[in-house]
């Protein structure tokens, strides 16, 4: 009589790794009439609407709205962003020293550091990503120097690769008033430009900041 078969054991399944959701950080800051705010809502609504990511906003100002420093925070992530407050920016936008002054020490040391060269001279630690536009100047050249907030979100999408260019493009032509599509359309590929030259060539109209003293 034959002996019944015995079934091969089945090795346990391994649990699937989640893969951990991407979660990007940024502070935009300047002084109230720059457009911080306007900034911080074209990046979320080409993050959020037009690329089909998740993203949240706060912004704050101090005590007076135009002149004194403000800043708006984002948290960009392909999943439901659960907590919408910053840490440590992983992108640092700044239009004005005194907000750079202000939240300089906040990036994250591998960060990047995206400024305003004519109004922003940054001192960095040895190392750390920084990219300037001479974005008023630019707005200036334009013929409106309101839209120089427009110009560095071109260069914003230009060095970071956030969110696609032309979504970005849509986000900004659905975000500024009617009218001023061409305008505001203009200054964000002249910011683009300017990233693709800079990219290029890292000495276009760039200042070489001091380098901090790290002491061990």
């Amino acid at each position: 009589m034959s002996k019944p078969k015995k079934s091969p054991k089945k090795s346990p399944k391994k649990a699937e790794k989640k893969a951990t959701p991407s979660r990007t950080e940024i502070r935009i800051t300047g002084f109230g009439g720059q457009g911080v705010v306007l900034s911080g809502h074209i990046l979320g609504h080409a993050c959020a609407i037009e690329a089909g990511q998740h993203s949240t906003m706060i912004q704050s100002f101090g005590p007076e709205a135009r002149g004194s420093a403000c800043s708006a925070t984002l948290v960009v992530s392909d999943s439901e962003v659960l907590y919408p407050y910053i840490h440590r920016p992983d992108i640092f936008v700044v239009m004005s020293s005194e907000g750079y002054d202000k939240f300089r020490d906040e990036l994250k040391d591998d960060g990047v550091l995206i400024y305003e060269s004519d109004l922003v001279k940054p001192t960095l630690k040895e190392g750390q990503k920084a990219f300037g536009i001479p974005s008023t100047r630019i707005a200036e050249s334009l013929g409106r120097a309101i839209v120089q907030n427009i110009v560095m979100v071109g260069f914003v999408t230009g060095i970071t690769d956030l969110v696609p260019r032309e979504a970005m493009r849509e986000a900004v032509k659905h975000s500024v008033p009617a009218g001023t599509e061409e305008l505001n359309l203009a200054a964000f590929d002249k910011g683009l430009e300017h990233a693709d030259q800079l990219l290029r060539n890292p000495q276009v109209e760039v200042p070489q900041p001091d380098l901090e003293e790290v002491t061990a």
